[in-house]
This record gives structure tokens, sequence and C-alpha cells, in this order.
């Protein structure tokens, strides 16, 4: 089993790159924000946020609702680390479980994946860069947020050390040049 490890910023194309190289693999593509959403569905989870960053971050069906939870915990660094002390164990539990399987390849993607353990698991590293006006105007599109809550979002983003990784693509988001990235990961493999 090898772990394929791809990350880099909101909307620089990390998933679209990841799901191309699992398709052209034939294996399993993990997006570890989908686990994150998951955690915060999780009953004691759940409860667990609603303690710590009060009742007005639940929707009207009393579930948590992300863009809330999102305007508290993106532009405060502490209270970031509270939600992500809160639901880590579930996602590694999640994680760990998905990747003890029987496949030849794992593509993990996460734009956080360089500060947990399963980046110095993985094989090989990829960083995945663009244009950021270019990938600001695509997440604006892609989540239907506004420029405030976008700004937000970005305050606690991570500054990528080039050194640790095996690859350092930019991607421009046209077909071509993610026909040439995905190609370039293939050979090496």
């Amino acid at each position: 089993m090898k772990l394929i490890g791809i990350t880099g910023k909101t909307g620089s194309g990390k998933s679209t790159i990841g799901k191309l190289l699992a398709d052209k693999l034939n294996c399993k593509y993990i997006d570890i924000d989908k686990i994150g959403h998951e955690a915060t569905s999780d009953t004691i989870i759940s409860k667990k946020l609603c303690n710590e960053f009060g009742q007005d971050i639940l929707n009207e069906n009393k579930n948590i609702d992300r863009k809330k939870l999102g305007n508290i915990v993106f532009s405060n660094k502490d209270k970031m680390e509270i939600l992500t002390n809160l639901t880590l164990d579930y996602m590694q539990n999640k994680l760990d479980s998905i990747i003890s399987g029987n496949e030849d390849y794992y593509i993990l993607d996460w734009a956080l994946l360089p500060i947990v353990k399963y980046f110095d698991m993985c094989d090989i590293k990829i960083l995945i860069s663009s244009n950021d006006a270019k990938r600001k105007e695509r997440i604006l599109k892609r989540d239907n947020i506004s420029r405030e809550y976008l700004e937000k979002r970005e305050q606690n983003t991570l500054d990528y050390s080039k050194f640790k990784f095996d690859y350092i693509f930019d991607n421009d988001y046209s077909n071509e040049k993610l026909d040439f990235i995905v190609n370039n990961i293939l050979k090496e493999l």
C-alpha cells in the first residue's frame, strides 16, 4: 500500500487532481474534509461543539451549521485549534479504518495534511498551488460564500514549506495542465 498525499490551499485544484489520479490508478480517493464534516454531525462531538461555541452554531434542525461555526473559528486561531482537537480523534479513527483496506494506493486530499501524522506516512507528497486571484474566484462561485467569509477562512490557512514535498505543481485550471500534472505523478508511480 502506498499513500499519496495531495495538499494545497482551498480552491487550488487538489480535489480535481486527486480524483483524476484515483480514476487513473483505480484506487481510493479520500477527501479528509468530508470526514471532518461527518465528525461535526456526530452526536457527542456536536454536543461538545455547542458547549464550547454556544447554541448559535446550530441550524433550525438543531444540526451544526458549518458556516456559523466557520464564522467563529476561521478568524480565531485558538478557536480553530479547539475545533481541531474536538474532531481529530474521530477523523483519525475513520481514516485509519479506511487506509487499513487492501488497496494498492490511497490518495489523501486535505489542506491541513502537513500538520497531521498522515503527512509523514505519505510515500509521495504533492503540493498544488495556483494564482490566488483565480483560486479565490473559484471558491466564491463553488461555495457560494461572501468575500468577507472567504477572507476569514483564508486567515488561518497554512503556509506550506516547499521543502517538504516531492512534487509542487502550479495549477492554471486548464485541462492540459491537469493532464500534465496527473501524467507526471503517474510516471513516478
